[in-house]
Parts: C-alpha cells; structure tokens; sequence
C-alpha cells in the first residue's frame, strides 16, 4: 500500500501560504509571499534532496498545480534547480481539479469522483509513494479524511497572523511520531512525523 506523504514550509502560527514568492497565492490579501526565502540555506536543500531522493507521484491540488506547471517545465538546464525540475517534469502528478481538461503538465492525470475516494484507490495501487506539496485546500480534506500518512514540516520561526492554515478544526484526532529532526543555522526546524495511530490521554496524580 502507498504511503501519502505531505510536505509544506510551515510557520509558528501554522501558515503555509505562498511561502516562496509574492506572487505564488496572494489570495485572501496575503502580502507576505516569501516568508521562506530569507532562511534558504545548504541545510534546507539537503532536507529537500532526501525528500526527492525515494520514487515518488506528486499529488496536487489545482492552485498549486497551476503554480508549478508555469514554473518547473521553464527551468532552464544551468539552474541549480533543474534536477527537482527534471523530476516533477517526470513523474505522474495526480490533480484534485474540476477542469481536467486543461492539464497540460506532462504525465498529469485529474482524479475523479470524490475526492477522498480518489485518494483511498490511488494508496490501495501499487507504485511509489504520493508526495503532497503546497495544496492547502486539499491538504486540510486529506487530513479531514485521515488520509495522511506522513508530516515532513519545515518549521520556521515566523508568526505570521494570518493566512491559509495546514491544519482545520476537522483535523481526524491522530498520534503522530517524530521520526527525525534537526535545525538549521537560520533557526528551522526540520522534522518528520510519522503516524502512529490513536490519541492516548491520561490524568496527572493529585498532589497532597
């Protein structure tokens, strides 16, 4: 069964929108696009290369796939980022999208049906592993759903106050285990959760 992993930039407050550029998503009058650029260091590629470095089928909603089909495929060869662009040009990308037939990104399929569905048939095929970036709307779904397999959160020390958030109040309850972690010089914390299953809760003794 596949795994379905979602990766984001995250910051204190839990907002994950338009972390790269200005412009990425500045939906819901965002004008902190490119919250992340500032802390991009050696540290933080080398997190992205073992991320990249399993097979993997990106799994993408619209906004996001928008976004990296106007970029990726223009990447040119000399660009320190032409072996991601070489991969996500490569794989299947599998779109959450009511306009299926404009996907025009090489090797892009759009899920049909409902979307929780869609998601429970692609883990129950064989093949590699889902890789979820970005996609707030879908993510939170995911999530919702207690699809999500697990977390690979970059943790950066911004407050951000307001924006599009990775986790909704209709989160499935779910235990998670921290895999990895690590910091970089800029203050990141680099983590991976796994899920591990039910909430436990418990009552502290009394004293005295």
């Amino acid at each position: 069964m596949r795994k379905l992993i979602v990766a984001e930039h995250i910051s204190l407050d839990g907002v994950i929108q338009s972390p790269g550029a200005p412009d990425e998503d500045p939906s819901g009058e965002f004008h902190l696009g490119g919250w992340i650029v500032p802390y991009a260091d050696e540290a933080i590629g080398q997190d992205l290369q073992d991320l990249f470095s399993q097979p993997f089928a990106l799994l993408l909603g619209r906004r996001t796939y928008d976004i990296f089909a106007s970029y990726w495929p223009r990447v040119p060869a000399d660009s320190a980022s032409h072996a991601i662009a070489d991969l996500f040009n490569s794989v299947p990308k599998h779109v959450a999208t009511h306009r299926p037939a404009m996907l025009d990104w090489q090797n892009s399929h759009a899920l049909e049906g409902a979307l929780a569905d869609a998601i429970r048939a692609l883990k129950q095929q064989e093949g590699a592993n889902l890789l979820t970036w970005g996609s707030a709307d879908m993510v939170r779904q995911l999530l919702a759903a207690g699809l999500v397999d697990e977390l690979r959160l970059l943790i950066y020390p911004v407050i951000l106050g307001h924006g599009k958030r990775l986790f909704g109040d209709d989160a499935q309850v779910s235990a998670f285990t921290l895999a990895h972690t690590t910091s970089t010089p800029g203050g990141v914390l680099v983590t991976r959760y796994v899920r591990s299953g039910e909430v436990r809760t418990g009552t502290f003794e009394a004293v005295g």
